[in-house]
């Protein structure tokens, strides 16, 4: 089989509409259920809540291994991984300092104060965190209506995820816990704007492999001088790391593919699987509650406003008919980030 039949076959199988709705549920799949194994982590690892150094070393290997496991993958696949300029270098590690290691600060931090239903909910809200920065930094990326709704609808399942026992203005929200998550939702946003930028001068993969490292690293340097100290391995929860490990990086690379052969809006639109999966995926393991009225309903509003926000244009996209690039992002998207 030549290059150029090679190419095109795996650019007719990636763009059926099937392999995009398989491929693209088993990503937010991943990804969701990332949250319960986080939870199961701190349980098996023993870590406290308030042992925030031993978080970060937690979350430094899980993202040091991910990137190298990604960067694995691109050199097989024949990707240039290494040959950086300084000013590239210095680009990458700016990045893996913001969009992995400050965030997951605030992001482990915080779901280490609060349930794993609530923490998938509100994580989300990075999606409406992007649509209304991609307002005031692209001028051709405006809020339109079905945009400004959707940012409503999400945010209003925010606020009755957060109602206390049900009752209208008594909210059960503190900062290290759902606060954090917020904070750390809008800094993946903020600094995925940057990583877009980057992505135009160097292969995605390649770009969020030693971003993950360079950031997993700081997260193990901060934990390990603060006297953070990772004990507790096991079979199992060596297992588990694994698995977040391998989620992050498998999860990553069948959704670069995904972008690569289909338009954007065909890809994305699965966003709002993301806090389903995870809200089921905790409920199921970690025995959370689901199924109270508000964590469903804030659920159904929040999936709702990802959707509305991130299918406006889904009428006019179509699968790409030739094996080449989609037309550039105007807003960040998982292209160019991770969720957890």
């Amino acid at each position: 089989m030549t290059h150029t039949s090679s190419a095109n076959h795996w650019q007719t199988f990636f763009s059926k509409p099937r392999t995009v709705f398989l491929l693209a549920t088993l990503c937010c799949l991943l990804w969701g259920s990332a949250f319960p194994a986080i939870k199961s982590g701190y349980a098996m690892f023993a870590i406290a809540p308030g042992d925030v150094a031993t978080t970060l070393v937690f979350a430094g290997y899980r993202f040091l291994f991910a990137g190298w496991v990604l960067l694995a993958l691109a050199a097989m696949m024949g990707k240039s991984v290494l040959g950086f300029s300084r000013r590239d270098i210095g680009a990458l590690g700016l990045l893996g300092l913001t969009q992995t290691s400050l965030q997951y600060v605030f992001f482990y931090v915080g779901l280490a104060h609060t349930t794993g239903v609530k923490g998938s909910i509100l994580n989300a809200t990075g999606t409406f965190f992007s649509v209304l920065l991609a307002h005031f930094i692209y001028h051709n990326d405006r809020l339109s209506y079905r945009k400004s709704l959707g940012c409503a609808v999400g945010f209003g399942g925010v606020m009755v995820v957060n109602l206390a026992g049900g009752k209208a203005f008594d909210f059960e929200f503190t900062l290290l816990g759902e606060g954090f998550i917020v904070i750390a939702a809008f800094v993946l946003s903020a600094a995925s704007i940057f990583g877009k930028r980057l992505s135009q001068r160097m292969d995605s993969m390649v770009m969020t492999g030693h971003q993950l490292a360079f950031g997993g690293i700081a997260l193990l340097a901060f934990g390990y001088v603060s006297g953070g100290q990772l004990e507790g391995f096991s079979f199992a929860s060596t297992a588990l790391l694994g698995y977040m490990v391998l989620l992050s990086a498998a999860a990553f690379a069948i959704w670069a593919t995904l972008l690569k052969y289909n338009r954007v809006g065909m890809v994305t639109v699965f966003n709002f699987l993301v806090p389903v999966f995870g809200s089921l995926l905790s409920a199921l393991f970690l025995n959370e509650p689901i199924l109270e009225w508000r964590n469903a309903l804030a659920l159904v509003m929040v999936s709702a406003g990802i959707w509305l926000v991130t299918t406006e244009r889904i009428g006019r996209l179509a699968p790409l008919t030739q094996a080449t690039n989609p037309t550039p992002l105007k807003t960040p998207d998982k292209s160019c980030g991770h969720v957890p």
